[in-house]
């Protein structure tokens, strides 16, 4: 491994340019919004020929079957996201050193846990007759889908995590370019080989396969070209991690994080299943599709400014770090409550026009996960306290698995998806809405929780007031369509009417929100100024 000096000049040369915070957030803002679009539209169009061609039941196996790898990954540890909080530092200090030794424990540790996921994998397997004995589908389907999936995983731990120093060094759109470029590429095939050639699930798996590996060569390639200094040794991985107890200490900490989000994200599906069929699995998940479209576009427009945030709080100024908090949280609130009263108004009648009426949801659940919806992406507070490195309360994921898994399955057994929903939305209130904002003003921003209850309440309010009164104001216009032309239409026009509505109350009522919009615009002007110089 080279030395400290070395790693210096390399990087200086590789780096003669060096972007400020702002203009990285927003190129990666900017590629993931384009990304975001396109798969957006590709995700859609390959469900629903996925339903035509293959069916609900098949469609259900391959959601439960991710679901299971999921529970696998859990031995990841919450590896990635120690890492990254403790490479914020040597990479803002250019330390290459010891941006080198922690990515050497990462790979040292990623060979671990692949080994353990794999072992875990084949005697789960064993169990699959068990697990899908409901299942109307060839048992082969089951063992196919789940080991295509295993091997995009096992790859990332092998090979790919190396790319946790750009997504640090807030470069995720080159990640994105990678990722999302080989994604599509996958998903336009995909649709061919399955409306086109016989045999089509045989070509979705190979398809599969075939692109979790082009992915993995091209990460490595885009690694080696951007930091040529970067040499991880993974058999010193043992040694260096002594020198670098943080991020053990903090992995520890963090895995029980991601057994809350694994709980959150993963076991409903499955627990929908135990008390259902596939079909229902299905139909739950071509709602979530919409809602994971969503939260994929908040991500791409906000969570860009991660490693910013990272960034920020390794500089230590409190009241820019306070500001950029209370930013993020009002524009978060207000685009939450744009889409989520758009999915509220147009989810029902898009699902019908996209795969039949007989996939629509009861109306009840339907409003259960708009709900759950807005508390998912109004979730600020995450990307601070991973800033702050707040992992050590170790007791709340583990309660809010408990309450999301347990709550599911009591209310489940007696009132059927609408109690399985429920469980999840009370879970959340609880955990994310209570003790999370809590947990970062004591022990991150070190103030009073009261300046949080009352500027966030206001906001909520104002969101929950701006929805109810639009969903009353245009219902029965949304009811009579029947086309997507009359869908695209209405919608762009409503919704045209509650954003600018919402904009202008939310800039008058807050002070922050306006202080974003106003960065925003001389953003814009200074870009559309240089265009024309």
């Amino acid at each position: 491994m080279p030395d400290k000096s070395t790693c210096l000049v390399l990087a200086t040369c590789g780096m003669a340019v060096t972007q400020s915070r702002t203009q990285k957030t927003f190129k990666n803002i900017q590629v993931a919004t384009l990304f975001y679009l396109l798969n957006l539209i590709l995700q859609f169009f390959s469900r629903k020929v996925f339903l035509d061609y293959l069916g609900s039941e098949v469609l259900g196996l391959n959601t439960t079957a991710q679901n299971l790898l999921s529970l696998l990954n859990l031995a990841e540890l919450g590896i990635g996201i120690a890492v990254a909080y403790n490479l914020y530092k040597p990479l803002y200090d250019h330390d290459w050193q010891t941006v080198n030794d922690i990515v050497s424990i990462q790979g040292w540790l990623y060979r671990k846990i692949a080994l353990v996921v794999a072992g875990g994998a084949v005697i789960l397997m064993f169990f699959f007759p068990l697990i899908f004995a409901k299942a109307e589908v060839p048992l082969w389907y089951t063992y196919g889908s789940f080991g295509v999936l295993l091997l995009g995983s096992l790859l990332g731990y092998f090979f790919n995590y190396k790319q946790i120093v750009l997504s640090a060094d807030q470069k995720q759109y080159k990640i994105t370019y990678s990722v999302q470029g080989a994604k599509i590429v996958k998903i336009l095939m995909q649709i061919l080989t399955i409306r086109f050639l016989s045999n089509g699930y045989i070509w979705w798996l190979s398809l599969e396969a075939v692109s979790a590996i082009v992915t993995s060569i091209v990460l490595q390639w885009q690694v080696r070209k951007e930091y040529p200094w970067l040499h991880s040794e993974r058999h010193k991985g043992g040694e260096l991690q002594k020198q670098y107890p943080g991020v053990v200490k903090k992995t520890k900490q963090v895995f029980f994080h991601q057994i809350g989000s694994y709980v959150l994200h993963q076991t409903t599906p499955m627990v929908i299943y135990g008390f259902t069929t596939l079909s229902m699995v299905a139909i739950y998940g071509n709602y979530m599709l919409i809602v994971t479209a969503v939260i994929a576009l908040m991500d791409a427009l906000l969570n860009g400014m991660g490693a910013g945030v990272g960034n920020l709080v390794a500089e230590g100024n409190k009241q820019q770090i306070k500001r950029v908090y209370w930013e993020l949280t009002s524009v978060r609130i207000w685009l939450s409550l744009i889409f989520c009263t758009a999915f509220l108004l147009f989810g029902d009648v898009f699902v019908k026009l996209w795969v039949g009426e007989q996939y629509l949801l009861p109306r009840l659940p339907f409003i259960l996960i708009v709900i759950t919806a807005f508390v998912r992406m109004t979730r600020t507070n995450d990307v601070f306290l991973s800033a702050y490195g707040l992992f050590q309360d170790i007791w709340a994921p583990i309660t809010e698995a408990c309450l999301n898994l347990g709550l599911s399955i009591v209310l489940g057994y007696f009132y059927g998806l609408t109690g399985i929903l429920c469980g999840v939305l009370m879970s959340l209130l609880l955990i994310v809405c209570m003790w999370k904002p809590y947990f970062l003003y004591s022990q991150g921003f070190r103030e009073k929780i009261s300046e949080y209850v009352i500027r966030r309440g206001k906001l909520l309010v104002l969101s929950f007031s701006i929805c109810i009164i639009s969903y009353f104001l245009t219902r029965k216009f949304i009811n009579e369509v029947d086309t997507y032309a009359e869908l695209i239409l209405l919608s762009l026009l409503i919704m045209l009417c509650v954003s600018l509505a919402s904009l202008v109350m939310f800039y008058i009522i807050d002070k922050f929100y306006r202080s974003f919009i106003k960065r925003m615009y001389s953003y814009f002007i200074n870009k559309i100024n240089a265009v024309f110089k």
